[in-house]
């Protein structure tokens, strides 16, 4: 007769009980517990080198930096590939590891190499930082500071004294502001001053060089002390600098102060920032894995609101991009989902009556909770990918359920009881229910196997709708079949209600005789079916198919690209011309330019790019939190920037899945630049005719023109 659950545990009223409330305690808590992000967070074998020396060309970047580096990265076990990239003054290395390898040990390896290397390369390189590739890179908020006449090292101040305090919330991987230009102390000298004391201006230089070196001379003794005696330091403040003697004579000391003018002053720009056309500086943070971005939100918001009550008079706390934001809409679609799952099984169960019904929709939070617990207990939390997978399962987890207090019911009209109905029904279709069950695992399995960053990345749904379903069959065999022995009606008509005999009046009249047509002629039957399926084979290639869909937010980007060797002035034209736009928009409910470089990263797998004075990004959100991807706004921006004139405008809506540069990417290697960029046009002319693409970026379009001295 074997094992029967259902019976073990309807004989076991209180274990039973203990067991239901045990699994809704562990799937509230867990509920309550879990990590929630916008992205699924993985570790990534992968980091990006980041490289400034300002003043090279693409060129020089090459040989004098990134071929070094490569050549001691090339040294590294488990490499699998290595992209370098460089504009004017700036570089970027990509190396990624295989999947198999430690992520952080590889990190570590990458760091030693490169700090290794430090000391060969040129004296010009101002940056060479290793990043790591992480999807908990993206901000978890982005809110601008926004002034037009505050100066910008008071409004800088403010930033920063924002961003400590930001930065000290315990989840919090990193707070920063984006948009304020070098600040500098400049020495203005004096000429007339200098030349009344017949003094070279070069002893101002070294005046000034030895007060800023900082090193310790020795020591004395003072008593029964020991001091350190030190020269020179950092300077604090222009006052310090004032002060530094440069030469005394007669017992009278020449100050910096006495021979030219000390201020503050703001040094080149290379990333300016404007918020909905407004002068500004970005604030944004990083969260650390494994966070509640909706807890974590909440304290910055809070940190945020007493700021805004400190802002002085001309300053404005704008908000803009929130993560939480994203998460909380998609939970409300779960929500949506949920109750829209318990009404289709209200009705759809009203022909066995309100009280199975009711005993099928206990098995809907159950399942959900219980799944919840398994996909926490296995390392996943919330994300749009796993929230996605609860969805799916919903229209798949009362299946079990269904079919089990179905067949009680229908033993009970045949004259048992509601308790040997109960114990017998399950029993008679446990294999057939854990056969069914096994089917729409198996369908999900092959999920888990896609390898490296895809199969990383879209892991959480499959573990998501396999634990949810998994927890719906064990449920279905043993909690329900005990809330139907205690819930239904203690006996059954032979005919059920009226509703029930009405359906199966119809059954009888329409259905039955199509079922009997079919199996005396099989052959038919399957041809019918197949001609079916051709008939929708061409829906298919209407619809398109990709492997990742696009994401449902409402932010994009639209990037903004001269040619190599324009310079900020020229850039900011085409922005602003961009900016006035987005503001004649009233789908746009606010927007961030970004002059020089890319928009913060706000998305996981669009990196922000390094500073260009010949790039300009603006990142966009939509009102009412509609998909970016749904918008006609989209469109009509495309259509509108494809033929502007001197500047390559692209508007780019979010796709979920790994970063890549494109779905279609051509790569053409070589030594000789001419004839790259030759082949590169003869590319770029054959995939912009060919319907269907659009978005042609090719890096070498234009030749760059550099000024040579000597």
């Amino acid at each position: 007769m074997g094992f029967n659950p259902a019976a073990f545990l309807i004989r076991r009223s209180r274990l039973t009980l203990v067991l239901t409330g045990l699994a809704l305690a562990v799937g509230i808590a867990s509920w309550i517990s879990v990590a929630r992000s916008e992205d699924p967070q993985f570790p990534v074998p992968g980091m990006s080198i980041r490289i400034a020396m300002p003043g090279a060309t693409p060129a020089d970047l090459e040989q004098l930096v990134i071929k070094p580096v490569e050549n001691a990265l090339y040294g590294i076990d488990d490499l699998k590939d290595v992209q370098a990239s460089a504009t004017d003054g700036a570089a970027t290395i990509q190396a990624e590891f295989d999947w198999s390898s430690s992520a952080e040990r590889k990190y570590e390896e990458v760091v030693r190499e490169v700090t290794a290397l430090r000391p060969t390369l040129p004296d010009g390189v101002t940056r060479l930082d290793v990043v790591r590739n992480r999807t908990s890179e993206t901000a978890i908020f982005q809110a601008a500071l926004v002034s037009d006449r505050l100066p910008m090292r008071r409004l800088e101040k403010f930033a920063d004294d924002m961003v400590e305090d930001i930065a000290r919330i315990p989840g919090v991987r990193r707070a920063e502001y984006w948009g304020a230009p070098p600040m500098e102390v400049r020495v203005a000298i004096d000429p007339g001053r200098l030349a009344e004391l017949r003094l070279p201006a070069s002893l101002v230089v070294d005046a000034l060089k030895r007060a800023s070196d900082e090193a310790p001379v020795g020591s004395v003794n003072a008593g029964q002390r020991r001091l350190i005696v030190r020269t020179g330091g950092a300077f604090r403040s222009p006052d310090d600098v004032r002060r530094v003697p440069v030469l005394s004579r007669e017992g009278a000391v020449a100050r910096i102060g006495d021979l030219a003018r000390v201020e503050w002053a703001s040094g080149e720009p290379e990333h300016v920032v404007r918020f909905n056309g407004r002068r500004a500086l970005l604030l944004t943070a990083t969260a650390k894995e494994g966070v509640d971005i909706g807890v974590l939100t909440q304290a910055i918001r809070t940190e945020l609101t007493r700021f805004e009550r400190m802002v002085p008079g001309g300053v404005k706390l704008e908000y803009g991009f929130f993560q939480a934001s994203n998460v909380e809409r998609r939970l409300n679609g779960l929500y949506r989902d949920f109750l829209v799952a318990l009404a289709i099984v209200s009705i759809t169960l009203l022909p066995l009556g309100l009280r199975a019904a009711g005993v099928v929709m206990f098995a809907i939070p159950l399942s959900l909770l219980a799944g919840l617990a398994i996909m926490q207990a296995l390392g996943f939390g919330l994300n749009q990918l796993s929230i996605s997978g609860f969805v799916l399962s919903l229209g798949l987890l009362v299946d079990d359920s269904v079919v089990v207090v179905e067949n009680i019911t229908r033993r009970q009209r045949s004259g048992e009881d509601r308790v040997t109905a109960a114990m017998e029904g399950s029993r008679q279709i446990l294999l057939a229910v854990a056969g069914c069950t096994a089917c729409l695992l198996l369908a999900f399995l092959p999920l888990l196997a896609l390898p490296e960053g895809s199969g990383a990345f879209i892991r959480s749904l499959p573990v998501s709708v396999i634990a949810t379903v998994s927890a719906s069959f064990v449920i279905a065999l043993t909690i329900i079949p005990f809330v139907a022995s205690r819930v239904l009606p203690a006996r059954e008509d032979e005919k059920g209600n009226r509703m029930l005999a009405m359906i199966e009046r119809g059954i009888h009249r329409f259905y039955a005789p199509v079922l009997h047509r079919a199996l005396d002629r099989p052959g038919l039957a399957l041809a019918l079916l197949g001609g079916l399926c051709l008939f929708i084979a061409p829906l298919i290639a209407a619809i398109g198919t990709s492997l990742f869909p696009p994401a449902d937010t409402p932010q994009f980007l639209v990037r903004i690209e001269l040619p190599q060797g324009a310079s900020l002035p020229a850039t900011d034209a085409v922005l602003r011309q961009v900016e006035r736009r987005l503001a004649r928009a009233p789908e746009v409910e606010w927007f961030a330019a970004n002059l020089g470089r890319g928009n913060p990263q706000i998305y996981y797998n669009v990196r922000q790019h390094d500073p260009d004075p010949a790039f300009a990004e603006v990142a966009v959100s939509l009102r009412d939190g509609r998909p970016a991807h749904s918008a006609r706004l989209l469109s009509d921006l495309r259509r509108e920037f494809a033929a502007f004139p001197g500047a390559r405008i692209t508007v780019l809506g979010f796709v979920q899945g790994p970063p890549i540069a494109a779905p279609i990417e051509i790569r053409i290697a070589g030594e000789d630049l001419a004839t790259l960029s030759a082949l590169a046009r003869r590319a770029e002319a054959a995939m912009a005719g060919t319907p269907g693409i659009r978005d042609v970026d090719n890096p070498v379009r234009q030749d760059r023109a550099d000024l040579a001295l000597g």
